[in-house]
């Protein structure tokens, strides 16, 4: 079966027109950086737009009711509606990235890849970690853990399990992510679906299986696997690559396999 990884990332990305462009890129960084992202914004400016458009539409509605009333009264009306607005803005947003995500990447997917930062796939794996982000720090938070933030997630790709549960927006490069059925994933989580090695990017998919549990404050980096029923202790950081068996628990920095023999032993106490 052919891989869709870059074996020898600097060879392969001299072929082609793809590669002269990726060859300027290197060599003229900054100026074709600024080029690429200036253009960027402009079409974030438009599509968040759509998203802000029907609050502000809400604003100016209530601000004609409430027209001729006292100023306190008008003024109440207009913030009532202006905190609509906002999670309005919200709740289109769930909807408008993942489209924006489509349209720019062409499906809207990241694939397993290993290659330099100014090339053509990490400008990809830019755009579709933004477009993430623009929700993530904003009001991600105020949907978390609920269905809504489950739908964005799906809508960027990630596959989700029925019954899961996600407790976290501290997730990167969504369309690597699977998680299982009935997977509890911890509050402020921390899941990304690459790493950097040897000056290289690495986009590296994430597996979660059926009924896993990932603990409080824990961190997954890309390439890692967890296995069904698997555990992560809380504040545990499991590296690029870790295979975690079926059933097994792991935790501590790096994260390790711990004995479930340890795990049964009551607590000492000092007396």
């Amino acid at each position: 079966m052919k891989s869709n990884t870059v074996l020898d990332p600097m060879k392969s990305s001299r072929r082609g027109l793809g590669g002269f462009f990726e060859t300027l890129l290197r060599r003229f960084k900054t100026v074709l950086h600024i080029g690429l992202i200036v253009p960027l914004y402009v079409f974030g400016c438009v599509v968040i737009g759509l998203a802000v458009a029907p609050g502000l539409l809400l604003i100016r509605w209530i601000d004609s009711l409430f027209l001729g009333t006292s100023p306190f009264i008008s003024a109440w009306a207009s913030a009532s509606a202006v905190v609509a607005a906002i999670f309005m803005t919200g709740f289109f947003l769930v909807f408008v990235l993942p489209a924006a995500n489509f349209i720019l990447l062409f499906g809207g997917r990241l694939k397993a890849w290993r290659g330099p930062y100014y090339s053509l796939e990490a400008i990809k794996w830019y755009i579709h970690n933004a477009l993430t982000y623009v929700l993530r720090y904003t009001l991600l938070e105020f949907y978390t853990p609920s269905p809504i933030a489950v739908l964005f997630y799906r809508l960027m790709g990630m596959k989700i399990g029925n019954g899961a549960v996600i407790n976290t927006t501290a997730i990167s490069d969504p369309s690597l992510i699977t998680i299982g059925s009935k997977v509890t994933i911890g509050g402020s989580v921390t899941i990304v679906g690459h790493y950097g090695q040897s000056g290289f990017l690495v986009l590296a998919p994430v597996w979660i299986g059926d009924g896993a549990t990932i603990g409080l404050k824990a961190s997954l980096m890309g390439g890692v696997k967890v296995g069904a029923g698997a555990r992560v202790m809380a504040h545990s950081v499991v590296l690029p690559k870790t295979e975690i068996g079926e059933g097994e628990t792991w935790g501590g920095v790096p994260a390790v396999r711990i004995e479930s023999a340890r795990l049964a032993e009551p607590a000492k106490t000092v007396s």
